[in-house]
């Protein structure tokens, strides 16, 4: 078993690339241990993650029995219950879950909410320095538009907002077992807000995905009490935290050499094209859920037997020089952009729309109000939260600038 790489330490998550490396000189997929999971393989190649991702068949995120692949046996049942969602199901219940919330996710829906988008984030633009100078751009602004957005979406109360906010600050504390242990009482808290909110939804009526998932639960044999939990716990996690490090892992790339900030500022059409660099280079996630070996099967060269556990390194994929030329570079105005920043297959990923737009307009939004922005510290002083598997700067400290 190769443990050449601390995925949860400093080094690694600053820079990724030499530990992406080191593995890939390994092999194309690699043993090895990961917090929390423990041994598992892992891919080092874009075909390599690209053929687990997409052969649901043989890689699969429940075992035989039924239970989800990753989840250690010390586990809360409520943990297990609240994983119990499309993100962790194979078919064919993955589509039975996901059907009912596509459609609020498709390209048409997410562009008539781009106004709307653009306005909220020209607001806490706007409101960046209220709190003085410097200001943390990932508590003040990166973690709030997103927070904001799917919030809206789900039809939750803005006046719940500081509650996920400080869920959220706490799931990024989550490093290792220990850590997990902490963060249990958060979580059984966040469940009964949710099922509360369902239940005043049963009663009352509202707006949203949760009013919508209130109407097919109505309608009888699509979906289980226990699956909406999981289904909103979902959607409000997956909905803003991963955007919240794209959107500031983009933000310090951009401060590291303001001629990229010039570059992009200077015409804006360009930013759909920085955007999906930036999902390439910042790679907010980089592994997918462990996947259980359903029988032997030679990937990519390897050896892999029945019961074994897999997890596709995308942000390996992501840095691979067979995927895209130069990939240690980061090229706003790269073309083709091969990434599997939201993955493939059944499984990818139903935001990527909505990330993507969240994305353009954070960054338009931040730099039109304030375009001289700049980091407070040096580069080198900003660090990365040792949280294995997600790519996310603990604090951004910037300034007005001159």
């Amino acid at each position: 078993m190769a443990e050449l790489v601390d995925f949860a330490s400093e080094a690694f998550l600053r820079d990724p690339q030499k530990g992406v490396a080191l593995l890939r000189a390994a092999g194309p997929v690699v043993a090895t241990k990961f917090p929390i999971i423990g041994r598992v393989w892992v891919t080092t190649t874009y075909e390599a993650a690209a053929h687990v991702l997409k052969d649901s068949a043989t890689f699969t995120l429940r075992k035989e029995g039924g239970s989800v692949v990753g989840l250690p046996w010390w586990m809360p049942k409520f943990i297990g219950a609240l994983a119990n969602n499309m993100l962790t199901m194979d078919e064919p219940d993955h589509t039975r879950l996901r059907d009912i919330v596509d459609e609020a996710f498709r390209r048409r829906a997410v562009m008539d909410m781009e106004p709307h988008i653009r306005a909220i984030a020209d607001r806490l633009a706007d409101d960046l320095f209220a709190q003085g100078s410097p200001a943390d751009l990932v508590q003040c602004y990166a973690r709030m538009l997103p927070l904001a957005v799917i919030c809206e979406l789900l039809g939750l109360p803005p006046d719940d907002r500081p509650k996920f906010i400080a869920w959220a600050n706490s799931m990024a504390h989550l490093t290792n077992a220990f850590g997990f242990l902490r963060l249990i009482g958060g979580m059984m808290k966040m469940r009964r807000y949710l099922q509360e909110r369902l239940r005043l939804t049963r009663k009352q009526g509202g707006e949203g995905l949760i009013a919508e998932l209130v109407r097919v639960e109505k309608e009888g044999g699509r979906i289980t009490p226990d699956e909406m939990v999981s289904m909103v716990f979902l959607l409000l996690s997956a909905g803003s935290e991963t955007t919240t490090h794209l959107i500031s892992g983009s933000v310090f790339e951009l401060l590291k050499d303001p001629a990229r900030r010039d570059w992009l500022t200077a015409d804006w059409s360009r930013a759909s094209l920085a955007v999906e660099e930036f999902l390439r280079f910042v790679s907010p996630v980089q592994f997918s859920k462990p996947r259980y070996v359903r029988h032997d099967v030679d990937l990519e060269g390897v050896k892999l037997k029945k019961g074994d556990r897999v997890m596709a390194m995308l942000v390996a994929a992501n840095l691979d020089p067979q995927a895209n030329e130069g990939p240690e570079r980061l090229d706003l105005e790269r073309r083709p952009n091969r990434h599997l920043s939201f993955g493939t297959g059944i499984h990818f990923c139903l935001g990527h729309q909505l990330a993507r737009i969240e994305g353009i307009c954070a960054l338009q939004a931040l730099f039109t109000r304030w375009p001289r922005l700049e980091l407070a510290v040096e580069s080198s002083q900003i660090h990365w939260r040792r949280r294995p598997g997600i790519r996310m700067i603990a604090e951004l400290p910037v300034v007005s600038g001159s």
